[in-house]
């Protein structure tokens, strides 16, 4: 089997706030989304909602190209949205506002999933961020898809960024699982045996009528239905594009890893997505401070220890994707935290200098607009 190619592109998912407000701003006008075209071209479309943004990286043969076209797109999106008194902030929910006051964008893809699934799809107002890594073999796909859903709760405990919701703290690092599995067809696939049986499993619930095509399996990690990828879905979007960098290393790194484990006729060993979805849940609550089952052993194992055998395990992987000192970062997340961590921090920093409610998430969004643009 020849080796893939690995190429890496980027999707990620903004929300547009009023910097008066600090609230998301329902209508953007569309002269800005004309601004936004003009600089940004193709790479750059409207989301379910109105007041959401999602942009795209080009094929990147490297995290380093990726990271560079990300931080020019930040950077083109803030100089156009703040000369309409708006700003982006790259976070997977928004601190305060109401969702039952956003408006769904004027178009049919998105105006069929809010008939179709009502409330529940109302209630998306959420932000992510999907990795997708080029493997051409669909074969390969699906056999790299079964392992590395081992590792989904791992990724996503280093982009934690939605800790509230509706004004409130939720006492979740990553909330927005938790609207979004509301959705049918999301979280951990099942394992399959072959890339056939993965699409005759499309084909069952095309032929009834279910899904138009595969775009509708929100799973957290799927072949892409566009692109001979395979596309990474779990994590909330980071906030600052050092970690988000991260992230899309780590993701990277484990699959040339597995790809080397088959080159040598060894493989990780699976497990139920029952089983992983218990260490999502623990990603989701606690995040890097937290544990998870190391299922190999049978008990829990602190998150701080995880990556350090993680960062080992895939040292061979980092230095031939030249991605060694984003792997390490992830000890800073560890340490310092996610953009959770620094939101709630702001949060009860102020609540504790006498903020009401209101003002002290006023001070998160400020935060995240800040965050957002950190080190760009």
């Amino acid at each position: 089997m020849d080796r893939p190619a690995f190429t890496i592109g980027i999707e990620e998912e903004y929300l547009v706030v009023d910097r008066e407000t600090r609230d998301l701003i329902k209508r953007p006008p569309d002269a800005m989304w004309k601004a936004l075209e003009n600089v940004l071209g193709s790479q750059v479309s409207p989301e379910f909602l109105k007041a959401q943004i999602e942009v795209g990286t080009q094929v990147s043969s490297t995290v380093a190209d990726a990271r560079e076209d990300l931080a020019r797109m930040r950077r083109g999106l803030s100089g156009v949205v703040n000369e309409y008194g708006a700003a982006i902030i790259a976070s997977s929910t928004h601190p305060f506002a109401n969702w039952s006051e956003q408006e769904t964008t004027e178009d049919p893809r998105y105006m069929r999933l809010a008939s179709d699934y009502q409330q529940v799809a109302r209630q998306l107002v959420i932000c992510g961020m999907h990795v997708h890594v080029g493997i051409e073999d669909p074969h390969l796909r699906i056999d790299l898809m079964n392992q590395v859903k081992y590792f989904l709760p791992h990724i996503l405990a280093l982009s934690t960024s939605s800790p509230f919701w509706a004004g409130q703290p939720t006492g979740l690092l990553a909330y927005r699982l938790v609207i979004f599995q509301n959705l049918p067809r999301t979280g951990v696939p099942e394992e399959f045996e072959s890339w056939g049986e993965y699409e005759r499993t499309v084909e069952i619930l095309v032929n009834a009528g279910l899904i138009e095509d595969a775009t509708k399996l929100w799973w957290d990690i799927r072949p892409s239905f566009r692109y001979p990828t395979l596309e990474m879905r779990v994590s909330d979007i980071c906030t600052r594009l050092d970690d988000s960098m991260t992230v899309a290393a780590l993701y990277l790194c484990l699959l040339g890893f597995l790809y080397r484990l088959r080159r040598e006729n060894q493989r990780w060993r699976t497990y139920s997505p029952m089983m992983i979805e218990e260490n999502l849940w623990r990603a989701q609550r606690y995040g890097v401070d937290g544990s998870m089952v190391d299922f190999g052993r049978g008990e829990l194992v602190s998150y701080a220890d995880l990556i350090e055998e993680l960062i080992e395990l895939l040292a061979q992987d980092a230095t031939e994707f030249g991605v060694r000192e984003e792997l390490r970062h992830a000890r800073t997340i560890v340490n310092d935290g996610t953009s959770a961590h620094r939101q709630l921090a702001t949060y009860k920093s102020a609540v504790a200098d006498g903020a009401d409610e209101r003002e002290a998430l006023n001070q998160v969004v400020d935060e995240l607009i800040e965050d957002t643009m950190y080190g760009l």
